[in-house]
């Protein structure tokens, strides 16, 4: 079967960066019903379509497509002096309330000669990401799914069974 509207659609995938590493790896099936708003971004859906049980198939987004440009303005530079002890390590990560109140995380990406430089953009901004989805199973939807009365997403992975893995 193809996958069109209405017909659920069962996929593992990966993510993986500009440099080809993981960011990623979803083994547990998840599902969607195709042609509802299912919540996977347009261009995703769009490459699914036509596409059959047992297909692998590649789909990169661009920056403005993913997690956007990077803003130079959301990098920060301060004396260690001035930040807490808990977050003076590379990796760490610190919230902080904008003028609008709204909260944004900060992490830390750099600390030599006394300073601390903290970056609010998310770490995949200003790079194209690749999901890599392999198809396990196209079917029609049932009446219950395309009611919304049985949940679609995430599937209970099944006792013992060996997740699948993607080329």
């Amino acid at each position: 079967m193809k996958i069109t509207q209405d017909m659920l659609v069962e996929f593992t995938y990966s993510i993986t960066d500009a440099n080809k590493q993981l960011i990623e790896r979803i083994d547990q099936p998840a599902n969607y019903i195709h042609g509802r708003h299912s919540g996977m971004h347009d261009k995703i859906v769009k490459a699914m379509e036509g596409r059959r049980e047992g297909d692998i198939l590649n789909v990169t987004l661009a920056p403005d497509e993913g997690f956007g440009p990077r803003d130079p303005n959301l990098v920060v530079v301060e004396k260690l002096s001035n930040v807490p002890p808990d977050i003076r390590r590379v990796g760490a990560e610190a919230q902080f309330h904008n003028d609008r109140g709204e909260l944004k995380t900060f992490r830390v990406t750099d600390i030599s000669n006394g300073q601390v430089t903290l970056d609010g953009n998310h770490p995949l901004a200003g790079q194209p990401i690749t999901f890599s989805i392999r198809i396990l199973t196209v079917r029609p939807a049932t009446p219950a799914e395309l009611s919304g009365q049985t949940p679609t997403g995430i599937a209970p992975a099944a006792p013992n069974d060996d997740p699948p893995t993607l080329n």
